[in-house]
């Protein structure tokens, strides 16, 4: 990782970012129309984005670190702003822990 990527204080891009939220919990609504094969429920029954073994998105396409579905991506993706409040948040809380050999925090 670049030293610019690694800095939560300079832009973020998702082309150097590690794609941090693509390990957050993403929250399905009515409105999404996301393939059965692509979601899991949470104990309560609230519908979310399957993750893979390692925490990932399973719509992540980790060849290119990039959404597979991101025409039809979930509507609380579309509202996560790169470079925004949360964005810098989460991200600043990963770069502290990776230096700290704490492994990447896995939300939900």
């Amino acid at each position: 990782m670049s030293e610019v990527a690694a800095s939560p204080s300079s832009r973020p891009h998702c082309d150097t970012c590690s794609a941090v939220c693509c390990r957050l919990t993403v929250l399905l609504g009515p409105e999404d129309r996301i393939p059965s094969h692509l979601t899991a429920e949470l104990s309560g029954g609230q519908p979310v984005m399957a993750r893979d073994e390692q925490g990932w998105c399973v719509a992540l396409n980790h060849a290119q670190m990039s959404c597979s579905i991101y025409e039809d991506r979930p509507t609380i993706c579309r509202r996560f702003t790169m470079g925004g409040p949360y964005c810098r948040d989460v991200r600043k809380t990963y770069l502290s822990q990776l230096r700290a050999g704490i492994p990447l925090t896995q939300y939900g």
